[in-house]
């Protein structure tokens, strides 16, 4: 497997762990063709809308994209006019951060399983159209951490028909 395989692996167990720890289940399309790596599903709820969906893509990248505030990644165009849309399941962007060496993304013993760094996540939607030709600098605050926490949250707020 190459280094950018097990990346995507990585970051997609990440998700599952967070999910699963927050009560949810997880969906994968067969084919991505519209930037949607994982769908989150909540069973129930107590919103106006049942069973909300939320759906991700997912990056990993060793890459020293922090500063003080925020985290800055360089998402494909592609991907930021598919997350950018009005689409009926909201949509989020997740950036897993993991160390540069593979030996370092986990530390095992027999009192606990440590997945290193950390995920975060903003919405692109409705954010505005670019001239850009590649990419488009995103820059996700460092307070937006993926936790089983904030994904309760953001699963709540889809539940009464508001956005992530």
């Amino acid at each position: 497997m190459d280094i950018n395989q097990q990346k995507e692996q990585f970051s997609i167990t990440y998700i599952r762990a967070i999910a699963a720890v927050a009560g949810y289940s997880l969906y994968r399309p067969e084919v991505d063709n519209d930037s949607v790596d994982l769908g989150i599903v909540s069973r129930g709820g107590t919103g106006k809308i049942l069973s909300p969906r939320l759906e991700l893509q997912v990056k990993c990248t060793s890459r020293d994209i922090l500063d003080e505030n925020y985290i800055k990644y360089p998402l494909n165009l592609k991907n930021y006019n598919d997350l950018k849309i009005n689409a009926l399941v909201p949509r989020i962007l997740v950036v897993v951060l993991v160390p540069e060496k593979i030996t370092d993304w986990l530390k095992q013993t027999e009192d606990e399983l440590c997945i290193r760094h950390c995920g975060y996540w903003v919405s692109l939607r409705e954010m505005p159209d670019t001239e850009n030709t590649t990419n488009v600098t995103i820059e996700i605050p460092r307070s937006n951490q993926l936790t089983p926490l904030s994904l309760q949250s953001i699963i709540q707020r889809i539940s009464f028909g508001d956005l992530p």
